[in-house]
């Protein structure tokens, strides 16, 4: 098979590879400044051809000392190739780029959660290690997270992992090993961790609404609560971390909750959704009366 999966037989290059990112946008920006700051040279950002993309690059491109393309006019005169492009452009960027240069000796990663490192085929077949480089974190406009204790979901090729696992601990992240077939189960897993949270709390604004609260109050009050609770969670576990009417086995003050959200029919559903996870993973008492009021 073109490319090598003998981590023993990675091509001489430096130490730290010269790096060029595909894909300007959230995470191409936060990684480029991450990796620079980590010691790696930023050689080249990759923009689509529209004007906004190519303005996002040039301005990457000018802090990391780097130079600014397009599929058109790129170089990848580099050691590894990144890709950060949406889920459903990584098979189809990687095909433009095959005939660009030679990828004997040559990396390329790309970061879908969702997605085997086999999106880089028309890579691997000309002689690239590949390999899908995941951060479980979320990347957002206005926020910029540091990758220190990151976890990172590394699969592909044996001298891409290989090297993958340098650079994530360059960054101060911690590289772990998923199977190709897991990562749509894993990525559904992190969407729970971030986006999934996220509306459950903006469905809990809807409920604020009821009890007289803006959605700039709710946001504000709801802050110590959910620091909390997080806190609790990673301390002492679920169960240890579980409070409120379910796990006492109040049933009348369900029953209250659910009247009062038959005017938010959605954030009701949502209720009873997460209320019928919490019978079945969590430690609760008056199990069966629960879920009779659960099931009316």
């Amino acid at each position: 098979m073109p490319g090598s999966n003998d981590p023993d037989m990675l091509p001489a290059m430096a130490a730290k590879p010269r790096i060029a990112i595909v894909g300007p946008g959230r995470l191409g920006r936060a990684l480029a400044l991450a990796l620079r700051r980590a010691g790696y040279t930023i050689s080249e950002i990759v923009s689509r051809n529209s004007a906004s993309s190519k303005k996002k690059a040039r301005e990457l491109a000018g802090m990391n000392g780097a130079y600014a393309s397009t599929s058109d006019t790129t170089h990848l005169d580099v050691d590894l190739v990144w890709f950060c492009v949406p889920d459903r452009e990584i098979a189809v960027v990687a095909r433009q780029l095959a005939s660009v240069v030679d990828w004997k000796k040559k990396i390329a990663f790309h970061s879908s959660g969702a997605l085997a490192s086999d999106e880089l085929t028309a890579l691997r077949q000309r002689g690239a290690s590949v390999a899908s480089v995941h951060p479980l974190m979320t990347f957002v406009h206005g926020s910029m997270p540091p990758f220190t204790g990151v976890p990172f979901a590394v699969e592909g090729d044996a001298v891409g992992v290989a090297a993958a696992r340098r650079i994530v601990r360059a960054l101060g992240g911690e590289a772990f090993s998923i199977r190709k077939q897991h990562k749509a189960a894993y990525h559904a897993w992190g969407a729970f961790t971030s986006p999934l949270l996220v509306a459950t709390l903006v469905t809990g604004e809807r409920v604020a609404r009821a009890a007289g609260l803006s959605a700039v109050e709710a946001r504000e009050k709801m802050l110590p609560i959910v620091k909390q609770s997080i806190a609790n969670y990673y301390a002492l576990g679920p169960a240890g971390a579980f409070s409120g009417p379910i796990v006492r086995g109040d049933t009348e003050i369900v029953r209250k909750h659910l009247h009062v959200l038959k005017k938010a029919p959605e954030a009701r559903n949502v209720y009873l959704a997460l209320a019928r996870a919490a019978l079945r993973y969590l430690p609760v008492r008056n199990r069966a009366r629960l879920k009779k009021a659960l099931e009316r």
